[in-house]
């Protein structure tokens, strides 16, 4: 068991399909590996993250305040999180269907597994819609309102959020701020393409997400570790809705007090 505790502190929080989320959520692709910067920096990540760092990332997490992770459903996390929640630890868990599985059973394992929530994987979502199969996501949404869990997608597109505003109806939506790499041919994240983060896509993105009627987790804000921190908090903050959330993620090789940093900017630039 881990020797990090859990203190008694609040961040303010907002309500998805009755699921209490923090406003500020911490995010599994670095505890994947999923760097968005090169092949070698993904593997430090993956390095660095073994199973009891990330539990002891997560129980810091926790005792900042944050009340909600938000990762992939695959067998590394759904492992961790086992363990997490058998150190003590008490985050909800929002599952994002993996890219390389039908997402309607990569959803039925994260339901089996204790997931609060789902929502079908940003380039998943991208490549459906590119291609003209949005009944696939129709579906998604269905199989997942009948295993009793709250439902979104995540995207990088806005025609993405237009679709699914005019054709389904969700509990959340995940918006990235940024169109890194194209999911036409493949939705799966190409490790070894470079990726391309506009300030001109970011401002498209947050200009759709004031016209979508549910609560949206603004992700991405740091460009996958390329903006300063503190003018990403600034921005993500004047942006926020007061029903929407951001989620970060942290590697605590480069900074031990990244955690604690980013809840204090976030504290400081987010409105009550």
């Amino acid at each position: 068991m881990s020797s990090t505790t859990v203190a008694e502190t609040t961040l303010p929080s907002i309500s998805i399909a009755g699921i209490d989320v923090c406003r500020l959520i911490i995010g599994g692709n670095p505890f994947s590996g999923f760097s968005h910067q090169s092949s070698a920096r993904s593997q430090e990540m993956r390095d660095w993250y073994t199973d009891e760092r990330i539990v002891d990332t997560l129980l810091e997490a926790e005792g900042l305040g944050v009340t909600t992770c938000l990762a992939r459903c695959d067998d590394h996390i759904r492992r961790v999180t086992a363990k997490y929640w058998a150190a003590g630890g008490r985050m909800n868990w929002i599952a994002q269907t993996e890219s390389q599985e039908d997402s309607v059973v990569s959803a039925r394992r994260a339901a089996d597994h204790g997931a609060a929530a789902c929502y079908m994987h940003g380039g998943v979502v991208d490549n459906h819609i590119l291609n003209g199969s949005e009944e696939r996501v129709s579906d998604f949404a269905a199989a997942v309102r009948e295993l009793g869990l709250p439902v979104g997608i995540a995207g990088h597109l806005p025609q993405d959020f237009v679709w699914a505003e005019e054709n389904l109806e969700l509990d959340f939506y995940m918006v990235c701020y940024y169109d890194p790499s194209p999911r036409t041919k493949s939705p799966h994240h190409d490790e070894k393409a470079a990726e391309t983060y506009l300030e001109s896509d970011r401002d498209v993105r947050v200009a759709t997400i004031l016209q979508l009627s549910k609560p949206v987790i603004h992700y991405k804000i740091f460009a996958a570790g390329r903006n300063d921190p503190e003018q990403s908090f600034a921005y993500a903050a004047a942006q926020m809705r007061a029903g929407d959330a951001v989620c970060i993620g942290v590697f605590t090789k480069d900074d031990p007090q990244m955690l604690s940093t980013d809840v204090a900017l976030f504290s400081k630039y987010l409105t009550p």
